[in-house]
């Protein structure tokens, strides 16, 4: 766990939520459920919050517990995008700490543990480039996606114009840059950018339903399968013996495991499997 610094949340939590003025950890068995906790700001990224999650996401990344991590807002917002206030006063809003984690703390900050955005609200700007750094979305029938940096003379810099072009057409993704236009949850479902849209009090419920059927699964297969899709983009064909060299590094660990052994053996014995992650 990184060490305690001003905004980092105090330690795990067993069930509750462990509180700090801008975010909160809570454990539902071998899930996290982060959430971003500036309600009053409509969860908008200052320091603290960047600190905060970087450090609950070190967290997941740490505990062989924690199998999946859940993303979600507090209050009716996702995350409103940077501070702009704390922008104009010439605050910093990343974690001085550890500032290779990118904005909110998140997306630069690469965990091989699945990251599921539950999104309860408002997620424009910054918040839909915390769900493009996300693995999978859950998304309020309600809410939009969008980058509408253009529209304040600003870029958006936080990884939205290096993911989004890889999650949808070249024109689609071009149209959201260039315009700053939204788009509803029913585009971004159609387009790919979220795995499911639900009413807006079944979003947090759906999305834990969603880490749970991950959570179940044997861990390090999980794990090797987040690593080995993140890497194929820094390898060419799918033909070539370098990509396939790669994912036996991944996979060969996985097949030679103790839960290797387990999963066949249980289904032989049809009972559920006793996960060790080794």
């Amino acid at each position: 766990m990184a060490p305690h610094c001003p905004g980092r949340f105090e330690g795990p939590s067993e069930g509750g939520p462990t509180l700090t003025a801008a975010a909160t950890l809570e454990r539902k068995g071998h899930i996290a459920v982060i959430t971003l906790n500036r309600p009053e700001a409509m969860n908008a990224v200052n320091a603290e919050l960047s600190s905060a999650v970087g450090a609950a996401l070190d967290e997941l990344a740490t505990d062989p517990e924690l199998r999946v991590g859940v993303i979600t807002g507090a209050g009716r917002a996702f995350c409103a995008g940077a501070d702009l206030k704390e922008l104009a006063r010439g605050n910093v809003i990343h974690d001085t700490a550890h500032p290779e984690y990118g904005f909110a703390g998140l997306v630069q900050h690469f965990v091989d543990k699945p990251l599921i955005a539950a999104v309860n609200g408002f997620a424009l700007g910054g918040g839909t480039e915390i769900v493009l750094a996300s693995d999978l979305a859950v998304m309020s029938e309600d809410a939009a996606l969008g980058l509408p940096e253009v529209t304040r003379g600003l870029v958006a810099a936080a990884g939205g114009l290096l993911r989004l072009p890889r999650a949808v057409p070249p024109k689609i993704a071009l149209e959201m840059a260039l315009t700053g236009t939204p788009i509803d949850a029913a585009s971004a479902a159609h387009w790919g950018l979220v795995n499911r849209v639900v009413p807006a009090d079944q979003v947090l419920t759906v999305a834990l339903e969603l880490a749970a059927t991950i959570a179940a699964n044997a861990p390090m297969s999980v794990r090797a399968s987040k690593r080995i899709m993140h890497r194929v983009n820094d390898f060419g064909s799918d033909w070539d013996t370098p990509i396939w060299q790669m994912s036996l590094e991944e996979a060969g660990p996985v097949f030679i495991s103790k839960d290797a052994l387990e999963g066949p053996r249980a289904f032989a014995e049809k009972r559920a499997p006793q996960w060790r992650g080794e």
